[in-house]
């Protein structure tokens, strides 16, 4: 029985990212100089950050710099040429693959791991103990903007606190994935919140607001436990939290999404660069664990590791098609007899 994982299985336009080697410490040996520049996802940055710092031990002529803003803003310099890899918490849409392809980009998709998004609250908080989807889509829908202001307007037992709400921003692929997860449309959501692509922002400003309640990354609450309080979210089944265990088993929904990197394949003509995207492959797993995401398996990080190796660009999300939903199962195929 031979296990396909489907996202690497579709080939577009045909280019290389180099082959050969596995990366990893022995196979980086020899200096090099050069860059490598990454920007995108807030979500994704801590993984592309630990990855950038791991590698400049092994490759300490090569300049990796890793930006954060946002998605769509990733994408956007992607599209200029800007960057070498493009961070994102959702897969890339038919309007940044047009505008690539006027550019003459092509580009290698990477899952790299699969993340829960968190709803939280301060520790102050204390009378909500968990939220089901609907109550979130109250909270959150755009008919929520200047008439839902209250923690009693969304269950009668909720006291009468003004609610504050802080999530993110319009250019981060965080917001299109829950306004569309939560309020059924991609951009659907109320614009008086605070928000930002910085995550971090929004850790500080939910955690000390008693009122208050924010979404992001769950490795954003791992690090910030101490002063935030998780909301278990109730998609139809019970109030599930988000864990290296639901999200993995895809029991936390529909907060669940897998995340990428997108590599230019032109950069990939360049060492320092098919070195850094192979490295990043080989520590990808380990790595997302100890941040607080979901690793994919060995085997699916070694086929990934063979996509580089291929001559395949391209997405599989095509025709807009959602990742809203997605399980770890949904990205795998199990063949018999192959």
């Amino acid at each position: 029985m031979k296990r396909i994982f489907f996202l690497l299985t579709t080939a577009a336009f045909l280019t290389s990212c180099g082959g050969g080697q596995k990366a990893n410490t022995n196979s980086n040996s020899g200096s090099q100089t050069g860059s490598v520049k990454i920007d995108g996802s807030s979500t994704v940055y801590p993984i592309s950050e630990a990855v950038a710092e791991e590698f400049r031990g092994v490759q300490s002529e090569v300049n990796v710099t890793v930006g954060e803003s946002g998605t769509g803003g990733g994408f956007k310099k992607f599209s200029r040429n800007e960057i070498d890899i493009s961070d994102a918490s959702r897969p890339i849409t038919a309007e940044e693959i047009e505008a690539c392809t006027k550019a003459g980009i092509n580009f290698i998709e990477i899952p790299i791991a699969f993340d829960g998004l968190a709803v939280v609250v301060s520790k102050q908080n204390t009378f909500i103990d968990h939220l089901t989807v609907a109550e979130l889509k109250k909270l959150w829908e755009p008919a929520a903007q200047g008439t839902i202001k209250t923690w009693d307007q969304i269950r009668p037992t909720f006291p009468k606190e003004p609610i504050k709400l802080y999530g993110a921003g319009t250019a981060s692929g965080t917001y299109d994935y829950f306004t569309e997860a939560i309020c059924g449309k991609k951009g659907a959501s109320r614009g008086d919140y605070t928000a930002s692509e910085d995550d971090n922002v929004l850790v500080q400003g939910v955690s000390q607001d008693k009122g208050g309640l924010a979404y992001f990354g769950l490795a954003y609450y791992e690090q910030n436990q101490d002063k935030l309080k998780l909301i278990p979210i109730d998609g139809g089944n019970g109030p599930v939290s988000p864990s290296q265990e639901t999200v993995g088993n895809g029991t936390y929904q529909p907060l669940s999404r897998p995340i990428f990197i997108y590599i230019n394949s032109k950069s990939c003509e360049r060492k320092e660069v098919v070195d850094f995207a192979k490295f990043y492959v080989e520590n990808a797993g380990r790595l997302a664990k100890e941040i607080g995401y979901v690793p994919l398996s060995a085997e699916e990080y070694k086929l990934i590791q063979d996509r580089l190796n291929k001559k395949i660009t391209g997405t599989v999300f095509v025709n807009g098609k959602s990742t809203v939903g997605t399980k770890m199962a949904d990205l795998l195929k199990i063949e018999e007899g192959k």
